[in-house]
């Protein structure tokens, strides 16, 4: 057994929670204020249904996206739509009215997704895939208001829950419109991590990280770390709070230090994966400081990167990168077949090393009526159009 196979398997911890409350669950679809509907029982049902879903999604599931929610909607404007079969919470997705469409005035429904979620799929039970989304198209027809089409955004076009969404949009005559898509550097299965990084990288790549790697333990006691529990983790946090807040991020205000509210959500989604077995940190400390730290979320059979951050005055050495060699490790763990490494497109790092692609999708699906569905279709035309021209 590895070591991700020891961390996935573990079952989740109970937490010490009261579950004693009755979960706010309406048998069939409904479309709830956040606030109105999670509550200790609810939490529990949702957890529950983030071990059985078709596609995994960590930013969707309860330990993240709740805290999402208290911390940056705490006015809980957003809505939580809940598709409940049998007493039993079968598929969720967080959703917001929006007027703003990419610098346009056009009021719309869309999932929420914040900056730091990097995936915005539903969590839906496998073989509920269908019902929900034509459940919630229905909704959408009902409760349009002024908008004028649903926008969906992060979508992984290999998901069971897009190819779902496929059918109910032609099954119902709606253009499902896929308005922009990128591609993010992914690991399959298949390879094992030496075979990978010698197809990866050329001998003389290989050989340059041999020897910045060399210089690095020539420089002091240089530790690399692989932690996959709760030991000595709120120290881990500061360290990795203040390594990615020293640099570029820090200056931008892009480092989850930079806001009270990106802050707490980094320690309290942290410290609940971990307690949940579903957290893995990485980790090289050089004479005890950390000089490259990476976090990444285990929801079999898939894993996703979180953060990463390096001490930018080693950066001729690549700690980074070094740290990622030491990543691919994930190839061994039999349950996940998919490593998504949530980067941005082209990457100049990841995108050396992850040779495989993972497509990730904005789409728009008309809502309403005949006439406000030829109208979300225009405007749908129209942002394509435009999406093409500035390609």
């Amino acid at each position: 057994m590895t070591y991700i196979d020891d961390l996935t398997t573990r079952a989740w911890s109970d937490r010490a929670r009261d579950h004693s409350a009755d979960a706010v669950l309406t048998e069939g679809f409904s479309v709830l204020p956040w606030r109105k509907a999670v509550d200790p029982g609810f939490a529990e049902q949702w957890r529950r249904l983030a071990t059985n879903c078709a596609t995994p999604n960590p930013f969707a599931e309860e330990w993240f996206l709740a805290h999402s929610l208290r911390h940056f909607d705490p006015d809980g404007s957003i809505l939580l739509a809940c598709h409940v079969s049998d007493g039993e919470l079968v598929g969720l997705m967080p959703l917001m009215r929006d007027r703003d469409y990419h610098g346009q005035p056009l009021p719309h429904l869309a999932n929420w997704v914040h900056a730091n979620a990097f995936c915005g799929e539903p969590l839906v039970k496998e073989g509920y895939a269908r019902p929900f989304w034509k459940n919630l198209l229905d909704w959408c027809d009902g409760h349009a208001g002024t908008s004028v089409f649903l926008h969906l955004t992060h979508i992984p076009t290999d998901g069971a829950t897009y190819a779902a969404l496929q059918d109910i949009s032609a099954a119902t005559g709606r253009k499902l419109s896929v308005v922009q898509s990128v591609e993010r550097a992914a690991l399959r299965s298949g390879p094992t991590p030496q075979e990978h990084l010698r197809t990866a990288l050329d001998r003389k790549r290989r050989k340059e990280l041999q020897r910045k790697r060399r210089r690095l333990e020539e420089s002091g006691q240089f530790v690399f770390s692989r932690q996959t529990d709760e030991a000595g983790l709120d120290q881990w946090i500061d360290e990795f709070l203040a390594l990615e807040r020293a640099g570029w991020k820090g200056e931008q205000g892009s480092a989850m230090a930079s806001s009270p509210a990106t802050e707490a959500l980094f320690r309290a989604s942290l410290t609940e994966a971990a307690q949940l077995g579903k957290l893995e940190r990485l980790a090289f400390h050089l004479d005890g400081r950390p000089v490259a730290m990476l976090t990444s979320f285990v929801s079999p059979p898939h894993a996703f990167g979180f953060k990463t951050a390096y001490d930018e005055s080693l950066s001729k050495l690549s700690p980074g990168m070094l740290l990622q060699v030491e990543n691919l490790a994930i190839l061994e763990c039999k349950r996940v077949t998919l490593s998504d490494s949530c980067a941005a497109p082209n990457h100049p790092m990841i995108g050396q090393i992850w040779p495989d692609r993972r497509e990730i999708a904005m789409l728009t699906i008309p809502i309403g009526g005949r006439l406000r569905r030829g109208i979300g279709a225009m405007l749908t035309a129209i942002e394509l159009y435009r999406t093409r021209k500035r390609q």
